[in-house]
């Protein structure tokens, strides 16, 4: 398209989540980029701002992470407004927020998962740790950028964790870890873009791993054969399709391997991410990079896909 076609742009950003700050940074670096190809592109703050001043314009870029930006609500606004969005729709993007019911479509569409147990305050801690194996995850169900997640290491340790991610979520998981490498896939309409390997120098890839330190490692060649790496982005692909997934967004994966050395790997889908970051730090730009795309044409590209319905 060409960029006098999108008309009035509108970056949504900020927001009421707890992903707020990393919200702000991401919209600011879009808002930026836009402007710097010509396109009208306007800052909307919906923490700060009614929605109903969205009338009028013509286009809306999502860069809203979490509760009332990722997880439907904002998209279900745009449609009744009438205004073109880019990522997922409504359904979607509310699956998508919820790693249970992700889980739940995913099994009965046959995509990988790592074994999980819900947790509620009748739970019996000891039978779930002797079932999933220590170390365990514990995460809230529709939290995103790691907020509330506890890696339990020890015996004893699961009703602490559990208590943090029941701050942020009623619905809370307990899942088992899966240690031989965290991946991702950007998707950036019908395309898997190059698959990037997540290398931190802390306990897991947790908040801080993620946006406030230097020393997290991403790989990229992710070290995959490229058989292996086409299989696990087309794989990722049609999980993020299984979900109704569209436009763009991010599929994040584990793999396992055979004990005795070689073999095929085994890789466990975690998550998707329709309203993916757009840091400095963040994983979509560093994708698209590898693939020869920069981060203006990204973002351009990504307001192309916009839709409705």
């Amino acid at each position: 398209m060409k960029v006098m076609e999108f008309g009035k742009v509108a970056v949504l950003f900020g927001g009421r989540s707890a992903e707020r700050e990393v919200s702000l940074n991401s919209g600011s670096r879009v808002l930026a980029a836009l402007r710097r190809r010509g396109v009208d592109a306007h800052a909307f703050d919906p923490a700060e701002r009614k929605l109903d001043e969205l009338t009028g314009f013509d286009r809306a870029f999502i860069a809203l992470h979490g509760r009332y930006g990722e997880d439907g609500t904002i998209q279900g606004v745009l449609e009744l407004m009438g205004i073109p969005y880019t990522g997922s729709g409504v359904m979607a993007s509310a699956l998508g927020m919820d790693k249970w019911r992700t889980k739940l479509l995913w099994r009965a569409a046959g995509v990988p998962v790592p074994e999980y147990v819900l947790l509620d305050a009748a739970t019996d801690l000891a039978s779930v740790e002797a079932a999933l194996g220590l170390p365990l995850f514990v995460k809230p169900a529709c939290e995103g950028s790691s907020i509330g997640i506890t890696k339990v290491k020890q015996a004893g340790e699961l009703g602490a964790a559990h208590a943090e991610a029941a701050r942020h979520d009623s619905l809370v998981i307990a899942e088992r870890a899966i240690l031989g490498g965290e991946y991702t896939v950007a998707i950036l309409g019908d395309q898997a873009l190059p698959i990037i390997r997540i290398e931190p120098s802390t306990e897991f890839y947790d908040y801080e791993a993620k946006y406030l330190r230097d020393d997290t490692a991403y790989r990229c060649p992710c070290g995959l054969s490229e058989e292996r790496e086409d299989e696990l982005r087309q794989q990722a692909l049609d999980a993020f399709r299984v979900l109704g997934g569209r436009g763009w967004g991010r599929v994040d994966f584990l793999v396992d391997w055979p004990a005795a050395g070689g073999g095929t790997s085994q890789a466990y889908f975690l998550e998707v991410n329709t309203s993916p970051g757009m840091t400095d730090h963040s994983l979509v730009p560093m994708a698209a990079r590898a693939a020869g795309i920069t981060y203006d044409e990204l973002v351009v590209r990504v307001l192309a896909l916009a839709a409705l319905g």
